[in-house]
C-alpha cells in the first residue's frame, strides 16, 4: 500500500488532503510513524520503501513477482466517502518498477477510492509502466481477464484475480458492461468456479501456471470460513488454478497444500502507512512476509515453499530478525497445524514450510 503517508515521502506525492472522520492530512500518518521509529526521510528514491526485499529478489531471482496493490494510482479528486481513500501519485509509480513488478492484482476494496476515474487513471498509469493488471478494468469483461507473464520457451504464468464484499469491497464496485471496475464474486459456490473454469480455459496453453489472487475475509482474525477452504480446494480441482494468493487480512495466516497445490489464504501486509496507528497489537501487524514458491514446471505442483519475514520501519521493508522471525514462524506453525502444514524458522533466518504429502 504505497498510498496515503507513503506517498508523501516519495518524490512528487499527492495533494495531502484526506477525507477521513478523525485525519485530516496525509502528512499525519508520517508524523504517528516518525513519533514511533524516528525520522523518515523526504523525496526518498522509489527503491526506498522496498529496503531489504530488494536483495531478496536479487537473491531469489524469482520467475514471475506478483503483488495486490491495495491502492488507486492517481491525481483524481472524485473521492468516495466511505472513511478511508489510498492513491499514489502517478509519477510514483516507479516505486513499483524499481521491483521489477509484474503484475498488480487491483481487486480490493481501495483500488476505487478515488471512482471510476482514479481506477482507469491506475489502469493507464500500470500499463504505461509496462506493468500487467488483472482483477479490474474498464468493463466487465476488461475486469475478469487474465495477465499473462511471458516466461522462457513460450510458458507464461496466467493470473486471474477476484474480490468478495466480505473484505469490504462494495457490491457497487463491480465492473459492468458499460462502467469500469472490480471483477466482484457473487458468491463462492461451484458456479463461480466454473465461470472462473471457463476463463482460465479460454486462454490457457500447455505448460502455462495459473495464480488465482483472491482478496477476501476480515482484516484482524486467523480463521478460514468453511466456504472459503472449500473455494480454494474447487479453484484447484475444478479451475486448473495452481496457487491460490489470497488476501486482504494485515497480518500473514494459514497456509495449506491442497493435491500438491499451494493455499496462501492471506498473505498479511507487506507494506502500509500504519505505523504509530494503535488496536490489534496480538496480530503484529508490522510483521509481513515475502513468499518464494517453487513449482514443478510439468504439473504446478509445490516443490518448495520459502518465507521470508519481514518487518515495517519508517514506511521501508526490512528483514525481520530474532524474535520477530521467531513469532511469526510460530504464528504460521500454529495456524498451519490443523490443516497440514508446519513452519520452521531455519539457520538463515528464512522459514520453510513443510506439508503432509
Amino acid at each position: 500500500m504505497p498510498g496515503r503517508g507513503i506517498d508523501q515521502i516519495l518524490r512528487h506525492p499527492c495533494d495531502p488532503a484526506l477525507h477521513e472522520p478523525y485525519v485530516r492530512s496525509a502528512l499525519d500518518y508520517v508524523a504517528l510513524a516518525e513519533a514511533t521509529h524516528g525520522a523518515i526521510p523526504r523525496g526518498v528514491a522509489p527503491e526506498y520503501v522496498w529496503g531489504d526485499a530488494l536483495a531478496e529478489l536479487e537473491r531469489v531471482r524469482p520467475a514471475a513477482r506478483i503483488v495486490n496493490l491495495e491502492t488507486a494510482v492517481t491525481t483524481s479528486d472524485g473521492w468516495i466517502d466511505k472513511g478511508i481513500n489510498y492513491r499514489m501519485h502517478p509519477a510514483n509509480a516507479g516505486c513499483l518498477a524499481a521491483a521489477a513488478i509484474d503484475c498488480c492484482v487491483l481487486a480490493n476494496n481501495h483500488v476505487l477510492d478515488w471512482g471510476h476515474a482514479g481506477l482507469v487513471e491506475t489502469l493507464d498509469t500500470l500499463h504505461a509502466a509496462g506493468i500487467r493488471t488483472a482483477g479490474a478494468g474498464r468493463h466487465r469483461t476488461d475486469a475478469c481477464s487474465l495477465a499473462a507473464i511471458a516466461l522462457a520457451d513460450d510458458v507464461r504464468v496466467l493470473v486471474c484475480a477476484f474480490g468478495t464484499s466480505s473484505s469490504g469491497i462494495p457490491e457497487s464496485w463491480a465492473a459492468t458492461d458499460t462502467a469500469p471496475g472490480v471483477d466482484v464474486l457473487d458468491d463462492l459456490t461451484d458456479r463461480t468456479v466454473d465461470r472462473i473454469a471457463h476463463g482460465v480455459a479460454a486462454i490457457r496453453h500447455a505448460g502455462d501456471r495459473v495464480v488465482a489472487s483472491v482478496h477476501w475475509g476480515a482484516n484482524w482474525s486467523y480463521a478460514i470460513g468453511a466456504a472459503e477452504r472449500r473455494f480454494a480446494h474447487r479453484l484447484i480441482d475444478g479451475a486448473g488454478v495452481d496457487v491460490v494468493h489470497g488476501h486482504s487480512s494485515h497480518h500473514p495466516k494459514a497456509i495449506e497444500v491442497h493435491a500438491g497445490k499451494l493455499i496462501l489464504y492471506g498473505c498479511g501486509d507487506f507494506l502500509n502507512d500504519y505505523e504509530g496507528i494503535g488496536g490489534h497489537a496480538s496480530y503484529r501487524g508490522d510483521l509481513g512476509a515475502m513468499y518464494f514458491p517453487t513449482l514443478r514446471a510439468d504439473s504446478g505442483e509445490l516443490v518448495r515453499l520459502d518465507v521470508v519475514p519481514t518487518q515495517i520501519r519508517r514506511f521501508r521493508v526490512r528483514r525481520a530478525i530474532g524474535d520477530d522471525a521467531r513469532w511469526l514462524a510460530s504464528v504460521l506453525d500454529r495456524e498451519g497445524r490443523p490443516l497440514g502444514t508446519r513452519a520452521r524458522l531455519r539457520a538463515d533466518g528464512r522459514i520453510g514450510i513443510e506439508w503432509r504429502g
